[in-house]
């Protein structure tokens, strides 16, 4: 049955104390700290209200109570109070994150490292579905005899490199020949179309034996196709350890042991729209709050919240991260979604202050990421070619 009043009052403190205390809580500290207008008796019977509602648990040790993930759940989906990023968080944020950024994947690096700064938890960043982005340019750099760096660019500003190995036989020339027939041939075309039909049929117009000529087309196309392949970028996966709840080193182990499996993470945080639907809350567009004095505005979360999507404790299908939550959200670029950023911590997180800076870097990325796409990325491009 839904909580009145005077419960959801006791829920909230009870979760913001235990958030900042990491200690049980008791109905003489909520009388006490958070000024509730009724005895500590009738507190009391309220909790023990609550926790038969499956909202409060009782550690064996302690008279006090800590929040279940259904307390969370409840907190985050009605309770919680969303900050207001200042003037000078604002102007960071914005500052580290575009400071010499001219492409996709440098962008999301420097966000989850800023997102990281900001929480002080372990942020991860999943790079966008690529394969409905368009192939726009590839360089073929000799490293040594037999060893050339393959670069990939794409029209949204994306960059992929990877090492292959040739056969020793083909030079530089040769090499960037290959590499042009290809670039003049299929430019402009949709990854998701091209082939190794299209890829061999480019470069076939090389004056090469084709045992050696096939080698390279064939380094040339995987080098294509990877750049479709999703990334996951992760900064701080250390932050995890300074709270309580990691402590144990077997938790620990169990919890890095999977963060470190960066496809299980990427497929989590990927999964389908019907799936995260269940949990997502929806809202409006974050809002820069226009100052009357011309100065940079406040950023503020309007209610309802913008799409966040919060996981809590056992709705996290991933092996040693049931004491955690996660918070991702979407971006874009243009008009379509295309990726998540978000933290991972402990179930007590900050999850106001977590959502209004995810909120605030998100629409950075938006922002300047949908620069790029519109042409300021270009950069990149002449960069290579010099």
């Amino acid at each position: 049955m839904p909580l009145d009043a005077r419960k959801k009052q006791i829920l909230k403190a009870v979760v913001d104390d235990y958030i900042e205390t990491v200690e049980p809580v008791g109905s003489k500290t909520l009388v006490n700290k958070y000024g509730l207008d009724v005895s500590s008796a009738t507190v009391r019977n309220e909790m023990a209200e609550l926790e038969s509602m499956g909202y409060l648990e009782q550690p064996h040790t302690s008279a006090g109570r800590i929040p279940s993930d259904k307390g969370y759940r409840e907190y985050v989906d009605s309770l919680m109070d969303v900050g207001t990023l200042s003037r000078d968080d604002i102007a960071d944020i914005r500052d580290n994150i575009r400071d010499g950024v001219d492409e996709i994947t440098l962008l999301l690096k420097r966000a989850a490292g800023v997102l990281t700064e900001k929480t002080g938890y372990t942020s991860v960043a999943l790079t966008p579905r690529l394969n409905e982005s368009h192939f726009r340019q590839l360089k073929m750099m000799m490293i040594e005899p037999g060893r050339v760096l393959v670069v990939v660019v794409l029209n949204a500003g994306l960059v992929k490199d990877r090492i292959a190995r040739i056969p020793e036989l083909i030079g530089e020339d040769q090499l960037r020949r290959i590499a042009q027939a290809i670039e003049s041939e299929l430019s402009g075309m949709r990854l998701d179309a091209i082939t190794m039909v299209t890829v061999s049929t480019a470069g076939h117009k090389i004056d090469l034996p084709e045992s050696l000529l096939n080698q390279v087309l064939y380094e040339a196309y995987v080098s294509i196709k990877q750049a479709e392949n999703l990334e996951l970028y992760m900064d701080g996966h250390n932050k995890l350890l300074s709270f309580p709840e990691f402590q144990d080193v077997r938790k620990a182990r169990t919890l890095f042991d999977t963060l470190a499996r960066d496809g299980i993470v990427a497929g989590f945080l990927n999964e389908s729209p019907e799936m995260a639907q269940a949990h997502e809350l929806t809202s409006e567009q974050g809002a820069l709050a226009e100052p009357s004095d011309g100065r940079s505005p406040d950023f503020r979360i309007e209610t309802p919240r913008r799409p966040f999507m919060i996981r809590i404790g056992q709705e996290i299908a991933l092996e040693g991260l049931q004491e955690c939550s996660f918070v991702t959200t979407t971006y874009r670029l243009g008009d379509r979604i295309i990726g998540r950023i978000g933290v991972v911590g402990p179930k007590r997180m900050e999850y106001g202050r977590v959502v209004s800076n995810i909120g605030f870097i998100r629409s950075a990325i938006n922002d300047f990421g949908t620069r790029m796409v519109h042409g300021e990325g270009k950069e990149k491009t002449e960069d290579i070619e010099k």
